[in-house]
């Protein structure tokens, strides 16, 4: 096969730049590790049903008054009103096994909104880096990750998770990628391999929520691969990829594991 036939990825810096590189791709990963997609990882890895996001406060209190049960998150910090934030250990909790959670982040609810026309938005981070990987070069088709940033410019941590995840896709030999911000991940993401913690002790994310005593998520945040769960988009609610191909299956009126396949 000609290298040139085969599926393309590539690397979005911010969401300001989304329109100028979505155009061909059929899959987007929104990333934003610091902290909306760990955090949309944890609670699907730990049962919870589904994730809504949300683009404002405002809409997540429109759904907190129906009786949702909603997180809001500004500036790193829980909104007044909300018991929840995008802190990955809130989403550990066992009472939120089987609930479907409103979500609205700084950074990454607004990726993702941005991204959710397109065919397949999943969820990335470095806690499902592997998984993803694998799950991009079985899916082969043209993917395009978004880093989240902050609001709407480069941050680091989000690149980095960004040349992580396409260095792990080139090496199937399955996939091509040619552009500069690609290539610029990928070093970004080689620099901080050996401690990514360290890498970024002077990123602004993390000065910020250092400041907020948040240190705790940020190192759960940048342990790769403690989670396996593939969060994807479908029908505005994120679920899990389990939950997904099921649902694409039933749409496709194939049968499901739970039903017989032998006719008797």
């Amino acid at each position: 096969m000609n290298p040139k036939d085969f599926p393309q990825i590539e690397v979005c810096f911010s969401p300001r730049d989304f329109y100028q590189y979505e155009d061909g791709f059929e899959v987007v990963v929104v990333i934003d590790v610091l902290r909306a997609t760990s955090a949309i990882c944890t609670a699907i890895e730990n049962g919870v049903e589904g994730i809504i996001p949300v683009l404002t406060v405002e809409d997540a209190k429109a759904y907190l008054d129906k009786g949702y049960i909603a997180a809001a998150e500004r500036e790193g910090k829980i909104v007044e009103g909300f018991s929840l934030g995008n802190s990955p250990y809130s989403y550990m909790d066992e009472a939120l096994k089987g609930k479907t959670v409103v979500l609205t982040t700084t950074n990454g609810t607004k990726a993702i909104k941005i991204a959710e026309h397109k065919e397949t938005v999943v969820i990335g981070s470095l806690n499902n880096l592997d998984a993803l990987v694998s799950w991009i070069v079985d899916r082969g088709e043209n993917t395009l990750l978004l880093a989240s940033g902050w609001k709407d410019k480069f941050n680091l941590e989000d690149t980095i998770c960004a040349g992580a995840i396409i260095e792990g896709v080139l090496l199937s030999k399955t996939f091509r990628s040619n552009e500069d911000s690609s290539i610029a991940a990928m070093f970004l993401s080689k620099s901080a391999r050996d401690n990514p913690f360290s890498f970024l002790k002077s990123s602004s994310h993390r000065i910020r929520l250092r400041n907020l005593n948040l240190n705790a998520d940020v190192k759960y945040c940048l342990t790769p691969n403690n989670l396996s769960a593939i969060p994807i988009l479908k029908d505005g609610v994120l679920i899990s990829q389990e939950n997904f191909d099921k649902a694409i299956k039933e749409e496709n009126g194939e049968k499901t594991d739970g039903e017989n396949r032998v006719e008797l």
